[in-house]
C-alpha cells in the first residue's frame, strides 16, 4: 500500500474516520470521530505466535489513555485486528467524542468500527 487508505462511516449523529498508513512493514491507524475528534488513546500492538501452539497469530498490546477517556475499546480493536491480519506491528491513535452520548449510540459507534474492520479485511493489499 502506498500512501493512506481512509474509511468513513456516517452515523445519524456523527461520522467516524479511520485512516491507515503503511510504514515499512508496519501500520499506523488514526481514528477520529464525533463532534470533538481528539487523541484520547494510543494502542501499540505486536503480533506473536499464539500460546496455544496451533500456529495462529495472537497479539500483545500496550495502551496509553488520557485520564477519563474511553477510546481504548475501539482503538484496541482496530490495532489488534489489523496486527493479526497483517502479522505486523500496529499503532492506533485517536478518539471519538460526543457530549451526552447514549448507550445506544455507543453501541452504534462500536458496530460502525467493526464494519470498517470488515472493509479493511476485504481490501488486499493494505
Amino acid at each position: 500500500m502506498d500512501g493512506d487508505i481512509t474509511y468513513e462511516k456516517e452515523l445519524p449523529f456523527a461520522k467516524i474516520t479511520v485512516r491507515i498508513t503503511k510504514i515499512g512493514e508496519d501500520y499506523s491507524i488514526l481514528l477520529a470521530g464525533g463532534t470533538k475528534p481528539h487523541i484520547g488513546c494510543t494502542v501499540l500492538t505486536v503480533p506473536r505466535a499464539s500460546l496455544t501452539g496451533d500456529g495462529s497469530i495472537s497479539v500483545t498490546s500496550s495502551v496509553l489513555n488520557l485520564t477519563g477517556h474511553k477510546d481504548e475499546k475501539i482503538c484496541r480493536y482496530l490495532a489488534e485486528q489489523t496486527a493479526k491480519l497483517k502479522n505486523a506491528a500496529v499503532v492506533c491513535t485517536g478518539g471519538f467524542h460526543m457530549d451526552d452520548i447514549t448507550e445506544v449510540q455507543i453501541k452504534e459507534v462500536i458496530k460502525a468500527v467493526e464494519e470498517i474492520m470488515r472493509e479493511i479485511k476485504g481490501v488486499r493489499p493494505l
